[in-house]
């Protein structure tokens, strides 16, 4: 699973509220009238950005007003998160207009991803997620964690208001464009004797609209009516909460426990990349608030060997899905339906999920999670027949310099790559790339590598991709099984490996 699939979940979830009362529809419409509990009013209450008369905002309102079914979209994803925000946004004095930020930069999507790699509801690009604490590995990405990333978010805010003097415009444009590009704009003005407030700036482009966006928010959630609009009311209370699980667990495991659907659970919890949390924590999941008795008692009673019930394998040359089902004692058809395979074709370096799942049947019933689970590790721990490469899962007693020797690597090369010091303790369970693979030797040496998908958009073509990336075009063709002849179309998914140092030019 990857933030594609997560994507996927959001649509469902967009479509099953598509029949639900609107949240925001034309005036006139029957939407309900606003209740005195409603989360709007108490965001309106906290509002203390000054309104400004200009046609930039003006602008935005009116592409606003013009479409109240996006909209109605994006505050009932948003009706997840915002009463989370709006009370963490409270606690730090915060303007409560900030709560409307994630309209501007993600529409409430969990999983949107722009062309600047930024990611999550606030769209932290990969450097400023570090700076900020968001931790990013195979398991997870924190930049699209709920909790962390609005923490962050708030952070970066505020360190931004009180490096440009309580000035809050300035401090989101900041947020949108990099404190050093405003602070440049800033010192332009000063020696042409300009004033220095944000719409006497040159900007960005996108920056001189992210704005006047978040000011056109502000205004029609002031006054709904005055725009043409009407908002129902958010309930002013906790969507959801917070639970410690004590350890990596199957998200689907976890959905099950909580009599909730795989779809509601994964937009909760979108920062994890595949389908079982990171070993290395965090290991708490949000659920909703009905949820939690049940999901607390589940996870009491849960058997250790029953928390994880997903591996994934990394299919090497000469694999099969027959020899793969066959490995982890499970069916074809299982595999082709867990990874939405149209045939059976697979090639070297793709990932397979591999579940324990009902349906994964073999003679009398599912397979059992531990025997797939030993499965994985004795098939990801050992060294590729014919060459380098693969991953290893980190067992008792294993170091990296025992690593690199079982695999016949460099131990320094094998710590760079995988972003570790020489040094460092590893963890039981802890996933180990090992270089020489097609996904590892395709990145320079030392690089931090992250898997992305990317979707095509309208003029795209490989070319272009693979120098937007940074990435060599061979690389992509033979990641996503494509030949110079390929065509690809709009909303085509590929998957990339980056180089987290070459893409930043280092």
């Amino acid at each position: 699973m990857g933030p594609e699939q997560i994507e996927d979940a959001i649509e469902v979830l967009d479509a099953r509220t598509e029949s639900q009362r609107p949240l925001v529809s034309e005036l006139g419409e029957g939407a309900a009238g606003q209740a005195p509990d409603d989360l709007f009013e108490r965001i309106r209450a906290g509002f203390s950005l000054t309104d400004v008369d200009q046609a930039a905002v003006q602008y935005e309102v009116d592409w606003f007003a013009r479409h109240p079914a996006y909209l109605d979209r994006t505050f009932k994803r948003g009706e997840r998160y915002l009463h989370h925000i709006v009370t963490e946004i409270e606690a730090r004095g915060m303007p409560s207009e900030l709560a409307l930020l994630p309209v501007v930069e993600s529409a409430f999507n969990p999983v949107a991803y722009s062309r600047a790699r930024a990611s999550g509801l606030w769209q932290f690009i990969p450097a400023t997620g570090l700076r900020y604490g968001l931790k990013q590995n195979w398991y997870y990405d924190g930049r699209r964690d709920v909790l962390a990333a609005t923490t962050a978010a708030l952070d970066y805010l505020e360190a931004l208001a009180k490096m440009f003097e309580g000035d809050w415009l300035l401090a989101v444009a900041a947020y949108n464009t990099g404190e050093a590009n405003v602070a440049r704009a800033i010192k332009r003005n000063l020696a042409a004797g300009k004033p220095t407030d944000f719409f006497h700036l040159q900007l960005p482009r996108e920056t001189r609209a992210y704005v006047p966006k978040l000011l056109a928010m502000r205004r029609i959630v002031a006054d709904p009516a005055a725009h043409g609009l009407a908002f129902s009311s958010i309930a002013n209370q906790p969507y959801f909460v917070k639970v410690e699980v004590g350890g990596q667990i199957d998200l689907q495991v976890a959905a099950e426990l909580a009599e909730l659907s795989k779809e509601e659970l994964l937009a909760l919890n979108p920062a994890f990349n595949h389908w079982v949390t990171d070993p290395e924590g965090p290991h708490h999941l949000l659920v909703p608030v009905d949820r939690h008795d049940r999901f607390v008692r589940g996870i009491a009673a849960l058997p250790p060997g029953e928390r994880v019930r997903v591996v994934y394998h990394r299919v090497r040359a000469g694999d099969t899905l027959g020899a793969i089902a066959n490995r982890y004692g499970v069916t074809v058809a299982a595999l082709r339906a867990g990874n939405k395979l149209h045939g059976t074709l697979i090639h070297p370096g793709q990932d397979l999920l591999v579940t324990a799942a009902p349906g994964a049947r073999t003679g009398g019933g599912a397979a059992p999670a531990a025997a797939i689970h030993a499965a994985a590790l004795a098939a990801e721990s050992s060294p590729r027949a014919g060459g380098k490469g693969g991953r290893h899962i980190v067992q008792p007693g294993d170091t990296l310099w025992s690593i690199a020797r079982r695999h016949g690597v460099n131990m320094d090369h094998l710590a760079r790559s995988n972003g570790l010091p020489t040094h460092g303790t590893l963890s039981v369970g802890q996933v180990i790339s090992i270089p020489g693979t097609t996904r590892m030797a395709a990145l320079s040496a030392g690089g931090e590598t992250r898997s992305t998908t990317y979707v095509v958009r309208r003029g795209d073509n490989l070319s272009r991709i693979a120098d937007q990336f940074r990435i060599r075009l061979s690389d992509l063709m033979n990641w996503n099984s494509l030949h110079s002849d390929s065509i690809i179309m709009p909303g085509q998914r590929l998957v990339m490996y980056i180089d987290e140092r070459r893409r930043a030019g280092i």
